[in-house]
C-alpha cells in the first residue's frame, strides 16, 4: 500500500507538473495553437481531464483574483480615462473634420499631380522621341548643325542653312512627318528674318537721324580746313617760314579727321538690302527706304522758329541737312541701286528750294550785320561741301549775291544809327582853339590813319579788281544813302537851327574835301588804282554837295520862317490919320535879328551868304506887299500909308548898310523896288506921270504894276468916303475924290487891256 501510496503520490505530482505546463502552454501560446495541447490531456490519464479542469478552474479562479485586485487597484485611474475621453470626444470630431478635409484636398492635389505626372511621362516621350529623330537626322547630316532659332541672329548663316535643309537634306528624310512639318516651318522662318532685319534697318535710319548734325559738322569742318589749306598752300609760295609749320600741323589734323562711316555702322542697311535681294523681295525694300528718307529729309529741312537768333541755329540747320545727303551719297556708291543719282537729284532739288525760301524768310528778320556774314560764311562752306559731293549748287551762289545785299542793308541801317548818334551828340559849333599849336594838334589828326589796317598787308594777296569795285559801290551806297538820308533828316529837325544849318555846311564842306583820302584809305586796302580804265568813282562829292544844298535850302527855309514869325506881330492900325514918326516895333526886331544873323553868315562861303541875304529880303518884300494887298484888308488910311512907308525905308537902310560883304551896288536894295516905286506913286500922289509913262522903260513908275495900284487905291478910295462924310460940301475933297475915281477908271482900262493882251 506504501508503494501504491507512493506510486500514486508520484503519479500525482507528475499530473500537477503536466497541467502545469500545458496551463503555461495555453496561456502564453496562439489561440490557434491550442487545439494540440489540450489533445495532450485527454491522451494522459482517463480522468486527467477532471483534474486539469479543476486545475484550470483554480487557475481561472487565481487570475480572476489578480484582475479583481489589478481592477481594484486601477478603477480611479480607469475613471479618470473615462472621464478624460469624454472630454477630448470633442476635439476628436474636429480632429475628425479636420483630417477629412485634409484628406479631400490631398486627393484633389493627388489629381494634379498625377496631371502633372501624366504630362511629364508625355513629354518623356517625346524627348524620347527627339532623341530617336536627332539620331535618325545624324544619319542624313553628317557633324553637329547648330539649332535654327539660333541662327536667325546670324541672317546670312541662317538663310543658308535654310537653303541647304530645303534644297539638300530634307529630301533626304521626308518620309518622317517631322520634316513635313520643317517644310511648312521655313516660310515662316523667313519672314521673321525679314522682321528682324527691317526692325534693324528702322534702328538704324533712327540713327541717322540722330547722328546727321554730327555727320554734317564733320563734313563742313573737313571743306573749312581745306580752304585754310589752300590758303596756307600759297601764303606758303610766298616763302613764310611760320607757314610751313602751320601747313604740316593742318595736313596731319586733315587725316585725322572722322569720316561717315566712322560715326555710322552701315552694315544693318547692307545686310537687309541682300537678305531681300536673296528673298526677292528687293522692291519692296528699295521703295521703303526711299520713302523713309524723303520723310527724313523733309524734317530735316524744317527750321526752328528761332534760327535767326543765333549763328549757332543756322549751324545745326546745315550740318543736319549736310549729314543727310553726305550719308545719301554713300550709299549711293556703297549698295548697287538701292538709291540712283536721280533720286538724289531729285531730292536735293527738293530740299534747295526749300533752304533758299528759309534762308530768304530768316536771314530777312536778322538786324545784325555781323550775323549776316556769318551766315554768308556758313553758306559758302555748306555749298562747297555739297559740292565736293557732286550736288548742283549754282542757286545757293545766287543766292549769296541776295546775302550780300541783305548784309549791305543791315550795314547800313547799323551806320545809320551810328550817324544819328553822332549827330545827336554833336553840339555843332566850331572847335575852339587858343593859339597855333591847339590848331596844329587838332589838324594833325586828320586825314585818318589806322596802322592796324596799315600792318595787314596779306589781303592784297587775295584782292581782285571785282572786289575792288564792289568795295567801292558798297562805300558808294553808305555815302549816298545811308549818310545822305541822316544829314536830310538832321537838317529837316525842328531843333536845328540857322546856326547848326551854317556848322553842317561848314562840317559838309570840309567832309567834300576828305573824300579824297577816303579814296586813298580804299585803294591802300585793295592795292587797286583808281586810275584803272573799269575803277568806280566814289560819290562822295555829290553826297555832300547835295547834302550841304539841303542845308542851304533849309536856311532859306528856316530865315523866311523866321521872318513870318515876326510879320505875324505886325499892328497896324490902317485908319490912322498920320504916322507916330517912326518905325515899327516888329520890323525894328526883325531888323536886329537879320544883322545878327548876317553875322552868322560871314562863316559860310561867300555865295551862300549872299543868297540867303538875299532871299530874306525879297521874302520881307514879299511879305509886306502882301500885307498890303491883303483881301482881308478893306481900307487904309494915307496916314497908314506913311506908317509902312517909314518901315521900309528901315528895310533900304538894312539893305544898304551891306550886311553880307560881296554885294555891287544897290543890288540888296533892289530887293524892295517893287515896294519903293509903290509907296512913292501914293506918297507924292504921281498919278499923271504913272498913267503918261505907262510901259516906258525909262517910267519912273516901272515896278507898280496896274493891278496892284488900283487893289490898294480902291482901298484908299473906301477909307475917303467913309472917313469924309460930309466931303461933298468942301471942294478939295469933291476934286480928290474924282481924281481918285477917274484913276482908278484908267487903271482898270490898263488892267482890262493887260487881260486881253494876255
Amino acid at each position: 500500500p506504501e508503494l501504491l501510496a507512493n506510486m500514486a503520490e508520484s503519479e500525482s505530482l507528475e499530473t500537477v507538473t503536466e497541467h502545469e505546463r500545458i496551463l503555461q502552454e495555453i496561456e502564453s501560446t496562439d489561440t490557434a495553437c491550442v487545439g494540440p495541447t489540450l489533445r495532450s490531456v485527454y491522451d494522459d490519464q482517463p480522468n486527467a481531464h477532471k483534474r486539469f479542469m479543476e486545475k484550470l478552474d483554480a487557475r481561472i479562479r487565481n487570475h480572476d483574483r489578480e484582475i479583481e485586485k489589478m481592477c481594484n487597484f486601477h478603477h480611479q485611474g480607469f475613471v479618470d480615462a473615462i472621464t478624460e475621453l469624454l472630454k477630448v470626444r470633442a476635439d476628436a470630431e474636429k480632429l475628425m473634420g479636420q483630417v477629412s478635409d485634409t484628406n479631400r484636398r490631398l486627393q484633389d492635389a493627388g489629381r494634379e499631380v498625377t496631371a502633372q505626372t501624366e504630362e511629364v511621362i508625355r513629354c518623356r516621350i517625346q524627348q524620347r522621341n527627339m532623341a530617336t529623330t536627332v539620331e535618325k537626322l545624324q544619319l542624313c547630316i553628317p557633324g553637329e548643325t547648330p539649332h535654327l532659332c539660333k541662327n536667325l541672329s546670324v541672317y546670312y548663316s541662317a538663310l543658308k542653312t535654310m537653303e541647304q535643309l530645303e534644297n539638300i537634306y530634307i529630301p533626304r528624310v521626308s518620309q518622317y512627318r517631322f520634316c513635313q512639318i520643317m517644310a511648312e516651318t521655313l516660310p515662316k522662318l523667313r519672314e521673321e528674318i525679314k522682321e528682324i532685319s527691317m526692325s534693324d534697318l528702322k534702328d538704324f535710319l533712327e540713327s541717322i537721324r540722330k547722328h546727321s548734325d554730327k555727320i554734317g559738322e564733320t563734313a563742313m569742318r573737313q571743306v573749312f580746313y581745306l580752304r585754310i589749306f589752300f590758303i596756307i598752300i600759297i601764303i606758303i609760295l610766298k616763302a613764310f617760314t611760320w607757314a610751313r609749320k602751320c601747313f604740316f600741323n593742318l595736313v596731319g589734323f586733315l587725316f585725322k579727321v572722322l569720316t561717315a562711316q566712322d560715326l555710322v555702322d552701315f552694315s544693318p542697311v547692307y545686310r537687309c538690302l541682300h537678305i531681300y535681294t536673296v528673298l526677292g523681295d528687293r522692291e519692296t525694300f528699295e521703295n521703303y527706304y526711299r520713302k523713309q528718307r524723303k520723310k527724313q529729309a523733309r524734317l530735316v529741312l524744317q527750321p526752328q522758329s528761332n534760327m535767326h537768333e543765333t549763328v549757332e541755329g543756322y549751324r545745326k540747320y546745315f550740318n543736319q541737312i549736310v549729314g543727310f545727303f553726305v550719308v545719301e551719297d554713300h550709299i549711293l556708291h556703297a549698295t548697287q541701286g538701292l538709291v540712283t543719282r536721280a533720286f538724289t537729284d531729285e531730292l536735293w532739288n527738293m530740299a534747295l528750294s526749300k533752304i533758299i525760301a528759309v534762308l530768304r524768310t530768316h536771314s530777312s528778320y536778322c538786324s545784325d550785320p555781323d550775323l549776316v556774314l556769318e551766315l554768308k560764311n556758313l553758306i559758302v562752306i555748306f555749298a562747297d561741301t555739297l559740292q565736293g559731293y557732286g550736288f548742283p549748287v549754282n542757286r545757293l551762289f545766287d543766292l549769296l549775291f541776295e546775302v550780300r545785299d541783305q548784309y549791305n542793308e543791315t550795314l547800313l541801317k547799323k551806320w545809320a544809327l551810328v550817324f544819328r548818334d553822332i549827330f545827336e551828340q554833336d553840339n555843332y559849333s566850331p572847335i575852339p582853339v587858343e593859339n597855333e599849336e591847339e590848331y596844329k594838334a587838332v589838324v594833325s589828326r586828320f586825314p585818318f590813319h589806322d596802322a592796324e589796317i596799315e600792318k595787314v598787308g596779306i589781303n592784297k594777296i587775295f584782292i581782285s579788281t571785282e572786289i575792288d569795285d564792289m568795295l567801292r559801290k558798297s562805300t558808294n551806297l553808305l555815302l549816298t544813302r545811308t549818310l545822305s538820308s541822316c544829314l536830310q533828316n538832321l537838317i529837316k529837325k525842328p531843333h536845328i537851327g540857322l546856326t547848326e544849318l551854317v556848322q553842317i555846311i561848314i562840317n559838309t564842306t570840309h567832309l567834300e574835301y576828305a573824300c579824297k583820302y577816303l579814296e586813298d584809305f580804299i585803294t591802300n586796302i585793295t592795292n587797286v588804282s583808281p586810275e584803272t580804265v573799269h575803277t568806280t568813282r566814289l560819290y562822295g562829292l555829290s553826297t555832300f554837295k547835295d547834302a550841304r544844298h539841303a542845308a542851304e535850302g533849309e536856311i532859306y527855309t528856316k530865315l523866311n520862317q523866321k521872318i513870318d514869325e515876326f510879320i505875324q506881330l505886325a499892328d497896324y492900325e490902317w485908319g490912322m490919320a498920320e504916322s507916330d514918326g517912326r518905325a515899327s516895333g516888329y520890323l525894328m526886331d526883325l531888323i536886329n535879328f537879320l544883322r545878327s544873323t548876317s553875322q552868322v553868315f560871314t562863316h559860310l562861303p561867300g555865295k551862300v551868304a549872299q543868297t540867303a541875304c538875299m532871299s530874306a529880303c525879297k521874302h520881307l518884300a514879299t511879305s509886306l506887299m502882301q500885307m498890303l494887298l491883303d483881301t482881308e484888308l478893306k481900307q487904309i488910311s494915307m496916314g497908314a500909308i506913311q506908317q509902312f512907308n517909314l518901315d521900309v525905308i528901315q528895310c533900304e537902310l538894312f539893305a544898304s548898310s551891306e550886311p553880307v560883304p560881296g554885294f555891287q551896288g544897290d543890288t540888296l536894295q533892289l530887293a524892295f523896288i517893287d515896294l519903293r516905286q509903290l509907296l512913292d506913286l501914293f506918297m507924292v500922289w504921281d498919278w499923271s506921270t504913272y498913267l503918261a509913262d505907262y510901259g516906258q522903260p525909262t517910267s519912273k513908275y516901272l515896278r507898280v504894276n496896274p493891278s496892284t495900284a488900283l487893289a490898294l487905291l480902291e482901298k484908299m478910295k473906301d477909307t475917303s468916303k467913309k472917313n469924309n462924310i460930309f466931303s461933298q460940301f468942301r471942294k478939295n475933297d469933291r476934286d480928290k475924290q474924282k481924281l481918285i475915281e477917274t484913276v482908278v477908271k484908267q487903271l482898270r482900262s490898263l488892267v482890262n487891256g493887260m487881260s486881253q493882251h494876255s
